[in-house]
């Protein structure tokens, strides 16, 4: 079984478009989302006009005070006057609920070719603002005084799996490591930096604890940037050769913290198997995946929500390699969000269009020796809003 055996039809990514991450004080939100939509629209090889639905991934939550911006990928062309763009928001997973939008609206027929944008301008907004956007993803202090906002709530995530399976400190440090040392092959990359394992794993004036037991390099940072990519029911003879949606899953979880063992990401766990199940594929199927790393401990609760080791188990697929580059399952090749930045409404389709560049062959100096199958996994929330992508060559 597979999508297209399930529906009829294919879901393909034709083209594609990512701006730089970071702090980008010369950029808009319109002039990101221009840019990239631009981008993605060329390297599809069609015109604007043949376009005929747009859905915008963004999160805003009150860091921005235009909370409209659907209409600004318009901006782009004359011809996409009166096409419809719908705003999708899902917290930090908004770019890959706008892609599951966009594949759907394939599969029920009433389009042909969607573009599909995330985007996010954060760094402009004092960390009081950020702090409090972010914060209003969580049932429980959603509105309430924070000194360590999000990461406070995975910190005690990360205080629960150490006590149910003991210290994580130097696994979570590894993990940063590798991410940091990925990135820097990334030109995308906000952080590229190759910080060491000792330096992530120590406690010091540049790495002072954020919330115990996570320290700063156990965090993804706040970030400006957009990406973009064009769905398509066939080839659009491109620049590249299109990649197919082989599968997809989303699972939500319930939101009081009280309803949820800490630990186990069960709806993260739900959107894998729903996404591999529509594929027709196994985890050893895949040669790479792109995960959620908004915090190392997310990362290496995702090793144990996604099969690829038992519940406790997460911190064998860092010591013994699994996981690197030249592991049997690299995570996180582009850096992830620890190093790549984390503009939260773009970071889904920048996870797809990663993705796609690795299967293509055209990923430059993060490219990895000819992957066949990938997956994307998307997060909202403390495990809450869960997507999951299996993209594969054509």
């Amino acid at each position: 079984m597979s999508l297209k055996n399930q529906f009829g039809k294919d879901v393909l990514l034709t083209g594609w478009g990512h701006s730089k991450f970071g702090k980008l004080t010369d950029e808009t939100l319109e002039s990101l989302i221009v840019q990239v939509a631009t981008d993605a629209i060329s390297s599809a090889g069609i015109e604007p006009g043949q376009i005929d639905e747009i859905y915008v991934g963004q999160f805003n939550s009150g860091m921005m005070p235009l909370a409209f911006p659907s209409s600004l990928a318009l901006q782009v062309s004359p011809d996409l006057a009166n096409v419809p763009s719908t705003r999708v928001e899902n917290a930090c997973a908004s770019g890959s609920a706008a892609f599951q939008q966009g594949a759907k609206s394939l599969l029920a027929g009433t389009a042909r070719s969607v573009l599909v944008i995330g985007a996010e301008k954060m760094t402009h907004a004092g960390a009081d603002v950020v702090g409090a956007a972010l914060l209003g993803a969580d049932y429980d202090m959603a509105g309430k005084p924070s000194t360590t906002g999000f990461t406070g709530l995975f910190a005690e995530v990360a205080k629960h799996y150490e006590k149910r399976y003991g210290p994580v400190s130097d696994v979570l440090g590894t993990i940063a490591a590798k991410n940091h040392r990925n990135g820097m092959d990334n030109p995308y990359a906000q952080l590229r930096k190759d910080l060491g394992e000792e330096f992530c794993q120590t406690v010091s004036d540049k790495n002072p604890v954020v919330a115990d037991p996570l320290r700063r390099t156990d965090c993804s940072p706040v970030s400006d940037g957009a990406a973009a990519v064009v769905l398509s029911v066939s080839p659009t003879g491109g620049a590249t050769d299109p990649v197919r949606l082989a599968g997809f899953g989303q699972a939500n979880d319930f939101f009081p913290t009280e309803r949820r063992d800490p630990t186990a990401f069960a709806a993260t766990r739900a959107s894998w198997q729903r996404a591999l199940a529509m594929a027709g594929l196994g985890l050893e199927d895949l040669d790479f995946a792109e995960v959620h790393d908004c915090f190392t401990i997310a990362e290496l609760l995702m090793y144990e929500a996604m099969g690829l080791t038992e519940p406790g188990q997460g911190s064998r697929a860092v010591k013994e390699g699994w996981v690197f580059k030249d592991g049997k399952l690299p995570i996180n090749v582009s850096g992830g969000l620890k190093a790549k930045g984390h503009p939260v409404g773009a970071t889904g389709v920048s996870q797809h269009v990663i993705a796609a560049m690795q299967l293509t062959g055209t990923a430059g100096a993060m490219q990895l020796a000819a992957p066949r199958r990938a997956a994307v996994q998307n997060m909202g929330g403390v495990g809450i809003a869960n997507y999951v992508s299996i993209l594969e060559a054509v």
